[in-house]
Parts: C-alpha cells; structure tokens; sequence
C-alpha cells in the first residue's frame, strides 16, 4: 500500500483573501519503505536539535517559522532549518511528490477552490498508483491518504463521490465517468503535531506557494527557489506541462 501524506499553504477564498494561490503538496511512500522514510526524519530532527538546538518534538511550520519567533531562533536560522528539511527531502529516493497549485485570481465567484485543488490531487495519486508509477512500481497496490486534521468530513465525501461518479474529459468530447478504484477508505486526519510526515507535506506546499507569490523576506533570501531543490523526488508525470510536474 502507498501512503500519501498530504497539507496545504495558502486559502480556498476568492473574496478578501490574503493569498493569490492555493498549494497542496502529498508525499507518497510505500508501507514497505515507510520506517526508514519515518526514521530519516526523526534523524533530520535530531540533527537540527544539534544545529539549532530546536526541540526535537517542536512542531515544524513553515508560515510560522517565517512569520514568528521559534525558541529564541533568528529569522535566518528558521529558513535554513526549512531547507535543510526540503533537500532532506530530495535525498529520499524511496518518496514522490505530488503537487496542486490554483490560481484564484479571476477565477468566477462560484469557482470552488477546495473541491478543485483536492479533486485534481486525489485524481493524481488515483493515476499514479493505476499505471504503477511510484517507487518500487507496486501497480496491484492501493492508497491511503492522510491529512492534517482540517475539512476531513469534505475531503470524506469528496472521495466517497468520486468512488461512484468521477466524469472524465473525453478526448472524443464530452465526459465520461471512470470511479476512482485505487484509493481506498475516507482520507484519514492526523494532527499535525504528531506526524513528522505532515510537518514536511506542509514545508513542501508553503515554498510551492512561494515559488509562484513570494513573500519579500522569502525572495531577497533566495526561498522563492527552493522548491525547486525537490526536483529528484517531484512526480513529474503528474502533469506533462510543467517540468516539475506540478498541477
């Protein structure tokens, strides 16, 4: 089974929103390889206690350690923590990650957001696991997917629908409705707290977000390019567009 890890940086709102784009970053790991993926990051965390001297069970954030004082940290030091975790990252051959962006601006007043942005990366990880293109190539292998503990009720029935009416673009014109079959149970809410896995979904998500609407600390700093670094573990065949495969 893959275990797709999954959070998000940025609104769904269209009206009075602080944010022009709307992230979703999910790292996906076989269960077969899902103790040494766990144990690089309790490494990572060790490592940057040994750095930084940031508590191994502080909670990485990465719009707060932008945003505000951790544990005494200088402003530089809570950036270089965030990449040192993103190309921790891209050292784990064993990953892929898969990527949403959605940009609001004139978008129609009716457009929503969340379904769209969910739907597209539930259909993603649906692809993926159908043509075998993850790590290790498990194609008879199913999907889990877990979430920081927000909207699990949407995303719940999101998914349930999609299991029974899911209409596809035809190249013929049209649609046509291809259930989702690859993933299975409602998606599951962790807090976020608890899983090392969700912390690093987030870090992905926030500089995908930067990469496209850089906050000005962020780009003076050179962290509107980080994301980038991800490269190696990005799941490029998710879009055929965009070299880094994000949707």
């Amino acid at each position: 089974m893959y275990l797709m890890y999954v959070d998000e940086s940025g609104d769904t709102g269209l009206v009075g929103s602080p944010t022009r784009y709307f992230a979703l970053s999910g790292i996906v790991v076989h269960e077969r390889r899902w103790r040494p993926f766990i144990d690089r990051l309790i490494a990572l965390r060790k490592t940057l206690k040994s750095v930084y001297g940031l508590p191994i069970r502080t909670e990485l954030h990465a719009s707060e350690y932008i945003r505000s004082p951790v544990h005494g940290l200088a402003k530089h030091h809570r950036l270089s923590i965030l990449r040192n975790a993103i190309d921790e990252l891209a050292k784990i051959p064993e990953i892929s990650i898969t990527n949403v962006i959605v940009d609001k601006a004139g978008k129609p007043a009716d457009y929503d957001v969340f379904q769209s942005a969910w739907g597209v990366l539930f259909q993603r990880f649906e692809n993926t696991l159908f043509f075998g293109n993850y790590p290790g190539k498990y194609r008879d292998d199913f999907g889990l997917v877990l979430t920081d503990a927000t909207a699990g009720e949407k995303l719940s029935r999101m998914v349930r629908r999609m299991a029974v009416y899911n209409p596809i673009p035809s190249s013929y014109g049209g649609t046509r409705n291809i259930p989702i079959t690859k993933i299975i149970e409602d998606p599951h809410g962790k807090d976020s707290k608890a899983s090392l896995a969700i912390q690093m979904a987030d870090i992905c998500a926030y500089f995908l977000q930067q990469k496209y609407a850089p906050n000005s600390y962020v780009k003076r700093k050179g962290g509107h390019l980080y994301f980038d670094r991800l490269q190696p573990v990005l799941n490029t065949a998710a879009s055929k567009s965009n070299a880094l495969g994000i949707v």
